[in-house]
């Protein structure tokens, strides 16, 4: 028998909990010749235990539902899947009209009641019922997976072709930093490869949220850096739609406790939607306030508006706002959707606001993430490495890469940046590239034909010297299990296809100025 057979067999079990009584052997006796698999659980604990395993469906007798038990029932309920909706049978004694019951049908949702005594014929179409329709909500599981991985893999495939164009623009700007044609074709495609990007980031934070599988991950950081990272985004957008985009924000030094990326990725989206629906030449505003512990963002624009049965639907999944023209203006619909659900994980509301058609529209977040008053952090990492003296000259990096395009690229721009680069193909030659030079740095893919990245990691850990490497995984997979995976196998950073140069820069200065402070 397989594991994938196995597993079925777990979750198509009936579980039976009568801890009185003759209900459990009477309905394992009469399960035992039907096909359907009995599994009779001696104690409460017994049948959390096995609902966790996994079921098809749970028969109770009323009088196992006490109040203790309910709230343990009820809880486990409310923490299933949101593909799932686990069926229980109540066998009854007096209907629906015990407040055990009653509190039952609150609390447990899927419940369906049997009353005792229940005839055979009865039981078992009942039990056959909820098992064809728990096998449904499998397939709805099974389909929920398959487009994680399909969302994955397009993500990856997308990434890596994006890599070396972003890499290559970005040698283009040091070797003609003056040549305005040159300059403007760079801007063009450089802010291109960032809108694909975004759009592969959104799909994935769509799989990532209907799975349960996105965490915050939060940090002290400063607001000015939020929003500074903000107009950052914005702002090729900005140029090319000829919109004013104004920036009002606190003149003191904010420290927000929040997820920086989220924070970001969830006002930029908003932002750019403003910039979207806004005729040109518009205005849009970002207004920052902050009030005791809460920080309020306020994005104001003066373009096309809303109908008021449109606010309570625009930040709904592939909601989309008909243009002046009447028709969507393209994209996914999916960005407000996403600065909604990140916006209410930092424990925050979001709101739209509009006073109708051509009449601008509005969004406010209201976050409570504003951190307790501290020592000013020091942003001046940068200078001190330079007042040390410390730089790249003489600093060796291995570039590994099985896209040779994306892997060259890189090289040529380390060598740029004053880097001793060399470059390997495949796991196997990198683990014997690192064995000979004893680089400083290692920048690797991670899904490389033959020996992946997680095994060249490891490999290279064991060597004389390789823990003291700064590793890092530059791949187009951007997944949260990737990111654990890439840790657990001995990486120090993981990086998503297209980096950004200077933010991968920035990992080697850190590292370099830690060693010499060390």
């Amino acid at each position: 028998m397989t594991p994938d057979d196995a597993t079925e067999r777990l979750e198509k079990r009936i579980l039976l909990y009568a801890p009185v009584g003759k209900d459990a052997k009477m309905a394992s006796t009469v399960l035992a010749g039907t096909g359907i698999t009995p599994c009779a659980c001696e104690d409460f604990p017994a049948l959390l235990r096995e609902i966790e395993i996994g079921a098809g469906a749970v028969l109770i007798v009323e009088e196992a539902l006490n109040e203790s038990a309910l709230a343990q029932l009820g809880e486990r309920i409310a923490r299933q899947p949101s593909w799932s909706d686990l069926p229980i049978l109540v066998l009854t004694r007096n209907g629906a009209d015990s407040a055990g019951v009653n509190r039952a049908l609150e609390m447990l949702g899927n419940v369906t009641l049997l009353e005792r005594p229940v005839r055979t014929a009865t039981l078992i179409s009942t039990l056959r019922f909820a098992l064809r329709a728990r096998i449904k909500q499998y397939h709805v599981r099974e389909g929920n997976r398959r487009k994680d991985e399909f969302l994955a893999s397009l993500s990856h495939e997308l990434r890596n072709p994006l890599a070396p164009i972003r890499t290559s623009m970005h040698i283009l700007k040091r070797m003609y930093p003056a040549a305005s044609g040159v300059t403007q074709l760079r801007e063009v495609v450089e802010r291109q490869v960032s809108h694909l990007a975004r759009l592969v980031d959104d799909l994935l934070d769509v799989a990532r949220i209907t799975s349960g599988k996105v965490e915050l991950q939060r940090e002290r950081v400063a607001l000015s850096v939020i929003i500074a990272n903000v107009q950052e985004i914005v702002a090729p957008q900005v140029e090319s739609s000829r919109h004013r985009f104004d920036v009002v924000q606190p003149r003191l030094r904010i420290m927000l406790d929040a997820d920086p990326v989220r924070l970001v990725q969830s006002l930029a989206n908003v932002i750019s939607n403003a910039l979207k629906y806004t005729p040109p030449p518009g205005r849009v505003l970002l207004d920052v306030q902050v009030k005791n512990e809460n920080v309020i963002f306020t994005v104001k624009d003066n373009g096309i508006g809303m109908e008021a049965s449109m606010l309570s639907h625009i930040f709904e999944m592939f909601a989309q706002i008909p243009g002046a023209s009447g028709r969507s203006s393209g994209g996914l619909g999916i960005g407000l959707s996403l600065a909604k659900q990140f916006t209410e994980m930092h424990g925050g509301v979001i709101e739209a606001k509009s006073a109708g058609p051509g009449q601008g529209s509005e969004f406010i977040f209201t976050l409570p993430i504003v951190a307790p008053p501290d020592n000013p952090e020091d942003d001046g990492f940068q200078r001190r490495v330079e007042d040390r003296g410390i730089s790249a000259r003489n600093r060796q990096v291995v570039v590994v890469d099985d896209n040779r395009d994306g892997a060259d690229m890189l090289h040529r721009l380390f060598e740029a940046d004053g880097f001793t680069v060399l470059t390997a193909y495949d796991g196997v030659e990198a683990v014997e590239t690192v064995g000979k030079c004893h680089p400083d740095i290692v920048v690797m893919d991670i899904g490389m034909p033959g020996m992946d990245g997680y095994e060249a990691v490891r490999r290279i850990r064991q060597q004389p010297g390789g823990k003291d490497i700064l590793i890092i995984a530059l791949t187009g997979w951007g997944q949260e299990e990737t990111r654990r995976l890439a840790q657990e196998a001995g990486f120090d950073h993981h990086m998503v296809k297209p980096v950004d140069f200077d933010v991968l820069k920035n990992f080697l200065d850190q590292h370099i100025f830690d060693r010499v402070r060390s």
